[in-house]
């Protein structure tokens, strides 16, 4: 998985580690991490302050890394310079796609209630016909 990292001193050992910044969930959306820190192999030749973007396996180890000043610029130019027009557009994809599961939800949520309607109705007939049933017993008893 990829992280967004930068190469700290850890206080007690005097060693370079990993901060974990930041993970990737899918293409353009990542997460927070928190307080999540990797001890970096000695014969690292990293400076202290740097910015990676590092893969990491699912064992918690360092596959690959890579200086993350490119892509940082990258996501200055895309975001902040041509902001306006390529965010708009996604935005409005999102609101779309926002819109969408609201609609669902609302489908979904009218459809429960429908079914717990019919359920509450059904069980009621029942409760009636044990009703009546019992009276029936009752005339017969007698």
């Amino acid at each position: 998985m990829l992280h967004l990292a930068q190469v700290v001193e850890n206080s007690l050992s005097q060693k370079l580690e990993l901060h974990l910044l930041a993970m990737e969930e899918s293409p353009n959306q990542w997460n927070f991490c928190n307080e999540k820190y990797i001890i970096l192999p000695e014969d690292n030749n990293l400076s202290k302050g740097l910015l990676l973007l590092v893969e990491i396996n699912e064992n918690q180890e360092i596959v690959r890394y890579r200086n993350a000043k490119d892509w940082l610029l990258n996501i200055v130019r895309d975001y902040l310079i041509h902001g306006v027009e390529n965010n708009s557009d996604f935005f409005l994809q999102e609101q779309a796609r926002i819109e969408k599961w609201r609609q669902e939800l609302t489908s979904e949520s009218q459809d429960l209630t429908r079914i717990r309607l019919e359920i509450e109705a059904r069980r009621e007939e029942l409760q009636q016909l044990e009703h009546n049933l019992s009276l029936e017993r009752e005339k017969l008893n007698q």
